[in-house]
C-alpha cells in the first residue's frame, strides 16, 4: 500500500481530527495546521506529498494559501469547504 504525507489545513478541530483519523489508519502521516500562514510554513518545511485545503481559515484564507503554493509548488492540493457557491467554486478552480 502507498502511503504519503498530508497536510491537513483546517481550522476546525473536529473536521481536523476526523480526516486525521481516516487518513491515519490507511497509513498516511499527517500533520495538521489551523490557520494560513501555518499552513504555509508547515508545506515548506515538511513537503507534504498533498494538500487538504480549508477554504475559510484565519490569518490567511485558502485561496490566497493556494495561490502562494502555486506559485512555489507543483503539490497537489484539495479543496475542502462548506463553501459552494457558484463564485466560490469558481476561484478554486481558476487557481
Amino acid at each position: 500500500m502507498l502511503t504519503g504525507r498530508i497536510l491537513v489545513a483546517e481550522d476546525d478541530p473536529q473536521q481536523a481530527k476526523v480526516l486525521t483519523l481516516y487518513l491515519e489508519r490507511e497509513g498516511h502521516s499527517v500533520v495538521v495546521a489551523t490557520d494560513g500562514l501555518s499552513a504555509l510554513e508547515e508545506i515548506r518545511r515538511r513537503q507534504p506529498d498533498l494538500v487538504l485545503l480549508d477554504i475559510m481559515m484565519p490569518h490567511l484564507d485558502g485561496l490566497d494559501v493556494c495561490r502562494v503554493i502555486r506559485s512555489e509548488s507543483d503539490i497537489p492540493i484539495m479543496m475542502v469547504t462548506a463553501r459552494s457557491t457558484e463564485e466560490d467554486l469558481l476561484a478554486g478552480l481558476d487557481l
